[in-house]
């Protein structure tokens, strides 16, 4: 939706609306059919939630969620479906992210369109959404060090100037804004994002400076 799809790096989100909670049966099948379209996903997979019209029209945060499912649940679907469909239901800050993007650049897939389904989301709360994302961006930098620094780089644009960006956006956002030290960081961790390669390796202690510069302004009010 953002025009920046990586198939080596991107997963593909989507939410289902519905204006009834479904049956125990009914997301069964869907997770079912998730699961035999993931041979034709991107590596990194597809995450869906399924939301009722309600919340979606008349925002709540945390958000509700009727059922979720990504690549990291794939065991546990396989497993014991029944089980897995029964208990993940609950609420999700992170939702309240995905209705902001929808309502700036995402589209429908079927049924009704954007402006008819979601109502606003408050700044407030979608601040709140995307800082929860990062508190632990200086453990998991090291691990995965592409898309911290340059989900960092997003949260502090839209804390600073308002903007909902993508990730590529984000960084270039970041080569223009922030201090020239960390712009070198930021335009290599851009280009592996962009690229085919696997991930390289960050320098430990230059990726934990820049998360600690970026953490601090993001949490100064």
């Amino acid at each position: 939706a953002f025009g920046c799809f990586n198939p080596f790096k991107s997963d593909i989100d989507f939410i289902v609306v519905v204006d009834n909670p479904p049956a125990i049966e009914e997301k069964e099948a869907l997770i079912k059919t998730l699961l035999d379209l993931s041979t034709d996903a991107p590596s990194k997979g597809l995450e869906m939630s399924i939301v009722l019209s309600g919340v979606c029209k008349n925002f709540i945060y945390p958000t509700p969620f009727e059922l979720h499912y990504s690549i990291a649940h794939l065991q546990r679907c396989e497993d014991d479906l029944r089980e897995y469909c029964t208990s993940m239901n609950g609420i999700d800050k992170d939702l309240a992210a995905h209705f902001t993007v929808i309502k700036h650049v995402g589209y429908t897939l079927i049924g009704k369109q954007v402006s008819e389904v979601f109502g606003e989301v408050p700044k407030e709360d979608y601040l709140d959404s995307i800082k929860a994302d990062i508190v632990d961006s200086k453990e998991d930098v090291i691990e995965n060090p592409v898309y911290i620094i340059l989900n960092l780089c997003r949260v502090l644009a839209y804390k600073n100037n308002s903007l909902v960006l993508s990730k590529e956006q984000g960084a270039l956002w970041g080569i223009d804004n922030l201090p020239k030290q960390y712009i070198a960081l930021v335009s290599r961790a851009l280009n592996n994002y962009k690229s085919e390669e696997i991930e390289e390796s960050f320098d430990r202690e230059e990726s934990l400076i820049f998360c600690n510069y970026m953490i601090e302004n993001i949490f100064t009010t």
